[in-house]
């Protein structure tokens, strides 16, 4: 079953939270970057999450004409397929939507699953991301419990991030200061709108100082400790111990040490994304500057085919992707804890 059916899923989500562990949520862009992913958990031994930002999908639709929702369908049912030859289980997933893209990418997405459900099939894709954190809180509750009701249609798992994430991603982009910090009030607010599963299962995107792009640890202050006080508070009003699957965005840079202190608070994916580009495109840097007078006809000459041909450095690209995959399903204890 290489691909979550909508059960598998949540039996995934509750197996991790469970087991204090979380899956990779990898950026993909295109089949090349998809098989680095798979392979990457295979050999891990670990389950995980395949997801396509607005930006992946645009790329992945073409440049001609740039459609987010060909791309994304056309890559999900390119999965589809080729997954069925990895020893894993995934789940499909699109990365943050913005309010102004919704109508151009996640509501048409989630008409797509919900006719392939009425038809008695498996939705395309598994979970959906509203990146609500441009708006103000009131708004983007609304908007999430109306994607949540058509999500529950399509037996798909509605992503919400309630507050900002820093740095930029896919033009969305956030000032790193004191608002990256989830209060208690927001989290309330939260269960008010979208309740604590009887309308719909969720994954939350809580900040507690995440940010988005590049950095080094020790500039970005993480305090996962914020996700065991929502956590707490949550369970103290409403009856229900950890009652949220959160998920961490903006991961790069981060320490071993906070990663495991928010697997233990209830983290069950963790977007990689960042790390995940520099890994695919070093090794092609590295063919391209040893191989310059074979990749390039320099002087008048005819180049190397066997140089320039992208299948020779499309191999170690995915190669190179793949083993940073393997160290974050390390990283994130998911590695080896496949299903059976």
């Amino acid at each position: 079953m290489p691909i979550a059916t909508p059960e598998v899923y949540s039996e995934m989500l509750d197996r991790a939270k469970a087991g204090k562990f979380a899956y990779p949520a990898i950026n993909v862009t295109s089949s090349q970057t998809l098989h680095a992913a798979l392979r990457g958990l295979a050999e891990a031994e670990s389950d995980g999450i395949i997801q396509i930002s607005t930006g992946g999908a645009e790329f992945l639709g073409g440049q001609y004409n740039k459609d987010m929702v060909t791309g994304a369908v056309a890559l999900a049912e390119f999965a589809h397929i080729v997954a069925e030859k990895y020893p894993v289980t995934v789940a499909l997933h699109t990365d943050h939507c913005p309010k102004d893209k919704l109508d151009a990418y996640v509501r048409p997405l989630l008409k797509v699953s919900q006719e392939r459900v009425a038809a008695g099939r498996d939705p395309l894709f598994q979970s959906h991301m509203w990146d609500g954190s441009a708006e103000n809180l009131d708004d983007n509750l609304a908007i999430a419990k109306e994607l949540l009701a058509e999500a529950v249609k399509a037996k798909i798992i509605l992503e919400m991030e309630i507050t900002p994430t820093g740095g930029e991603e896919d033009g969305v982009s956030h000032e790193i200061n004191d608002n990256l910090y989830t209060t208690v009030d927001d989290a309330f607010r939260t269960v008010e709108a979208v309740g604590l599963g009887e309308q719909g299962r969720y994954l939350l995107a809580a900040s507690f100082g995440n940010v988005h792009g590049v950095y080094k640890p020790g500039n970005v202050v993480l305090r996962p400790a914020i996700l065991k006080e929502l956590q707490d508070a949550v369970a103290q009003k409403y009856g229900k111990a950890n009652a949220f699957d959160f998920v961490f965005h903006g991961g790069s840079g981060s320490t071993l040490e906070e990663i495991n202190e928010a697997l233990e608070n209830g983290v069950v994916k963790m977007n990689i994304d960042t790390d995940l580009q520099y890994a695919f495109t070093r090794p092609v840097a590295d063919h391209m500057f040893r191989n310059y007078d074979g990749v390039l006809k320099v002087d008048g000459e005819v180049g190397n085919k066997k140089t320039y041909d992208p299948r020779v450095w499309g191999k170690a690209a995915e190669a190179g992707m793949a083993a940073r995959v393997v160290v974050a399903a390390e990283n994130l204890r998911s590695a080896g804890n496949k299903r059976k």
